[in-house]
């Protein structure tokens, strides 16, 4: 077994500490015979520091298109030709998005805006539609409404928002290369703020935007440091329009050794699939991810992709026997 598998088994199965920067990129680069090593080693990891629940998860978009930031990734900046038009979803439907996702079993709902930061307008609506989902059903409220001044994380909270996700998207080094509109710096003082206020923090990104191997693994070791309660990781689905639009899907077998890298770098988080991995790893991918570091599934579809039926997820859960978390007792 190569070293560093055997190191992470001490340091991070036994001892529960994260690999560092150049384990991780250890990780990476380990040849495909060994990844079915590490990826049963990143399970184990999940199992012992994280215990065999799966957390399950549904967004729906408040705000959607228009956004005035330049994420070249994206399908709902305002500044590309992406098909992506703005529309803004109003409470009734908010809440009929809620009740569909607690039906299947979620025990988190995610309201997501394309926005740079939170007007006065968006942060009426959402005190309105988090007041009317919470008469409605039992769900846990989670947002994502971009950059957030002082006042605006102290009035999530007092609206009783647990959870705000707001990715880094990628590593310190390469963000220039992706987004030009803002700084990293300025997404990282908005979740240093989350995390002040006792809202748990979400923050990930995605993968495949054009970063080296080693920019992968400076971007597991900043998240290490932020140590959010959740990452979600999405894989690119290049978008048409955007200037990231030409840029190929990331190998499957990549796509596994970053689950386990990940797994190996956060042992007691969180980790979840988002966007994309129905096209880079497919059915039986999403199995081996499974068996291989991920905790955290969000169903159903995406902001603007398709994602895999809510009840194939359920189903291929049920089917490896791994329960899905309960509603927090303190909703």
């Amino acid at each position: 077994m190569p070293e560093i598998l055997d190191q992470a088994r001490t340091q991070v199965l036994g001892d529960g500490v994260g690999l560092d920067q150049a384990g991780i990129l250890a990780v990476l680069n380990l040849p495909d015979e060994h990844l079915p090593a590490a990826l049963q080693l990143a399970h184990d990891v999940r199992m012992r520091w994280c215990g065999p629940e799966v957390e399950v998860e549904g967004i729906v978009s408040l705000k959607t298109g228009g956004c005035p930031e330049d994420c070249h990734f994206c399908s709902q900046s305002g500044l590309f030709t992406s098909p992506v038009r703005s529309v803004w979803l109003d409470i009734p439907s908010l809440v009929e998005a809620a009740k569909q996702t607690a039906a299947t079993g979620a025990t988190e709902f995610c309201i997501v805006a394309a926005v740079r930061g939170p007007d006065a307008r968006l942060m009426k609506q959402m005190r309105e539609g988090v007041a009317a989902i919470r008469a409605a059903v039992d769900i846990q409220v989670a947002a994502s409404l971009g950059m957030l001044t002082k006042e605006q994380v102290d009035d999530l909270v007092d609206m009783g928002v647990h959870r705000y996700n707001h990715n880094l998207e990628t590593c310190r080094s390469y963000f220039p290369n992706v987004v030009t509109t803002h700084s990293w710096e300025e997404r990282w003082e908005t979740l240093r703020m989350v995390r002040d206020s006792g809202m748990e923090v979400c923050c990930g990104g995605i993968l495949g935007l054009g970063e080296t191997v080693e920019q992968r693994a400076e971007f597991a070791a900043q998240l290490a440091e932020l140590n959010p309660h959740e990452v979600p990781l999405n894989f690119l689905n290049p978008r048409p329009g955007t200037p990231l639009g030409d840029r190929p899907v990331v190998e499957g077998k990549d796509a596994l050794r970053a689950i386990a890298a990940f797994r190996l770098a956060m042992p007691r988080t969180i980790l979840r699939y988002a966007g994309g991995r129905e096209i880079t790893l497919g059915d039986l991918g999403t199995r081996d991810g499974l068996l291989g570091g991920i905790n955290a599934v969000i169903v159903g579809n995406y902001l603007t992709t398709l994602g895999r039926p809510a009840t194939a997820d359920l189903e291929l859960l049920e089917e490896l026997k791994m329960p899905v978390k309960a509603l927090s007792a303190t909703l």
